[in-house]
């Protein structure tokens, strides 16, 4: 089970770190490849994937629910060991986030592997409801930390502008509505979807493993491990409890663990640049994070 539906996904980030070493792939194409699988493939298979399922039903309804119970227990987590650890002001926002959000082309990977096209229409429903909240979270704790004196007005404009521009969940609204609208799409366009697809994932893995570097984790091991600590053993134990209270079938069960236990994602390094965080301990703590959620992922696939 582990081996089957673990090691493609990990075998395409370590031909990614590959390909780098070798200098087959540059700076810049990682680059580019990264737009084009945020900006453009990744909405356009969850708009197709999540366009094509069923509405939102009580099981994705449980799912949702107990996930942002989870995110929210994880983020209280944070925001306590950013005092009791003592984590400076400028690598707060970037600890913050390396605690709670979630790699989501290692996320569709792997539930495609392992629960196939039903598994991946609940997750993407799921990642459609979570990516705002966890945006919400992500930006408010990095502005608070930067000291800059910011107002209430100017705070809810770059919340706002980062919740509207964001790509992946502008593909999961007009996914849920083109399904609730239609619900299928025509042969020609199915087929169109499905060829952009089989490019999505192995070029969304191949851009991570080129953007992994050990460089940073030496100096950060100790952050960086209590967080994905928090990412990898805490979130899941909380999605666990979340998931039994609302007592989610087990689909959604099935999803929702492999959600917890993901890495966490390389956007915290784009989002802490932006607004002024730690990205050395960003670098840091998505590497260690990516390399342990290989023992997360193995335990919820051989325990649920």
């Amino acid at each position: 089970m582990i081996l089957n539906n673990l090691f493609p996904v990990f075998a395409l980030i370590g031909l990614g770190v590959l390909l780098k070493h070798l200098q087959l792939t540059s700076e810049t194409f990682l680059r580019s490849s990264d737009r084009l699988v945020y900006f453009i493939f990744f909405p356009a298979m969850l708009f197709w994937k999540i366009g094509s399922a069923p509405s939102v039903d009580n099981g994705a309804t449980d799912l949702i629910a107990a996930a942002i119970c989870a995110v929210a227990i994880v983020y209280l987590v944070s925001a306590v060991c950013l005092k009791v650890f003592k984590v400076s002001n400028f690598a707060a926002g970037s600890y913050s986030q390396s605690c709670y959000r979630f790699n989501t082309y290692v996320g569709m990977a792997v539930v495609l592997n392992a629960l196939g096209e039903t598994g991946v229409s609940r997750f993407g429903i799921l990642i459609g409801f979570i990516i705002p909240i966890v945006n919400v979270l992500a930006v408010s704790t990095l502005i608070w930390y930067t000291g800059r004196a910011i107002g209430t007005r100017e705070r809810l404009r770059i919340t706002l502008r980062a919740l509207i521009s964001n790509p992946l969940i502008i593909g999961c609204l007009a996914g849920m509505a083109y399904s609730r609208a239609v619900g299928e799409f025509p042969v020609f366009l199915d087929n169109t979807f499905r060829l952009s697809a089989m490019v999505t994932l192995p070029l969304a893995l191949l851009s991570i493993g080129g953007t992994l570097t050990l460089k940073n984790l030496k100096s950060h091991l100790g952050h960086a491990f209590l967080g994905s600590a928090i990412k990898l053993l805490v979130l899941p134990v909380a999605g666990w409890f979340c998931l039994k209270a609302f007592d989610a079938s087990p689909l959604s069960f099935q999803v929702g663990m492999l959600f917890f236990s993901l890495p966490t994602s390389p956007a915290i390094f784009v989002l802490s640049s932006q607004l002024n965080s730690d990205t050395e301990f960003a670098s840091a703590a998505i590497v260690l994070s990516t390399l342990l959620s290989f023992f997360s992922m193995g335990v919820v696939l051989l325990t649920f």
